[in-house]
């Protein structure tokens, strides 16, 4: 059974409904966008701004987040929860489907890699922790941007210069890309073949908040040439996706995140 505290749902309204403005807003739009009575709003905007995570701007008549919103952000960072969760379930997917995996989140055009395991006997990765790469070529990176509004797309790829090319392959403008990320949805999961490096292939599937917007992207990556050393047959193709969507669904449900509307 679902547990309600109806005072602490309204105070985690009003702060999402702040978090997501582009600057301080009057009050009544607060308590509109909250859906609360006005004297409610008040009261608990008052309340967040003694406390630190809102500031009220008297000359203006507008609040916004409070220095106390941001030590939270930056306890977030500090703690790394995304990574701390997903590390055992990464383990997991490497010891079920016996390939490399990996979790990334997305950083403007580029996908920045947090956690990586290694399979054991298999090819050496371009990826690694720490490394970055071209959002648009990467099974991960399209599994994040396939779940984006198309606008936000459209403001990180704004003309031809932002695709950047590493095998000759992969899309090379915005048209391209909308095709890309139109089969991900339609599939429920992204790849890639010789876009990242030549030999390698990856899967991937988005990892989703409570918002249903894309956190994060497990992959698996795998050798396409099973006779390559170190000889090992792959795991099929449909046994590979079906193991990154549980991972990336298991993700999801830890972060108490769901899927995209």
């Amino acid at each position: 059974m679902t547990s309600r505290v109806p005072a602490a749902e309204q105070t985690l309204a009003v702060l999402r409904y702040l978090s997501r403005q582009a600057g301080p807003v009057p009050a009544a739009a607060v308590a509109r966008e909250a859906g609360l009575p006005r004297s409610t709003a008040y009261h608990l905007l008052n309340v967040l701004v003694e406390n630190g995570f809102v500031v009220h701007l008297p000359e203006e008549r507008r609040y916004g987040l409070g220095v106390a919103a941001f030590e939270l952000g930056s306890a977030y960072a500090r703690q790394a929860p995304l990574a701390r969760l997903a590390r055992p379930v990464l383990a997991r997917l490497v010891d079920r489907v016996g390939e490399s995996a990996h979790l990334a989140v997305l950083h403007g055009r580029e996908v920045l890699y947090v956690v990586e395991d290694r399979a054991a006997g298999r090819p050496p990765l371009v990826t690694d922790v720490g490394v970055r790469l071209p959002a648009h070529l990467t099974a991960s990176g399209r599994a994040m941007l396939a779940d984006l509004p198309a606008a936000q797309v459209r403001a990180l790829f704004p003309d031809r210069s932002a695709f950047v090319d590493r095998t000759g392959i992969g899309p090379s403008g915005l048209p391209d890309l909308r095709r890309v990320l139109a089969e991900v949805r339609r599939r429920g999961h992204a790849v890639e073949d010789g876009e990242v490096g030549a030999g390698l292939a990856s899967v991937a599937a988005a990892v989703h908040d409570h918002t249903g917007h894309p956190v994060a992207g497990v992959a698996v990556t795998y050798p396409t040439d099973p006779g390559a050393p170190p000889a090992r047959p792959v795991a099929d193709h449909d046994t590979l996706v079906t193991a990154v969507r549980a991972t990336a669904a298991e993700l999801t449900r830890r972060l108490g995140g769901v899927p995209p509307r």
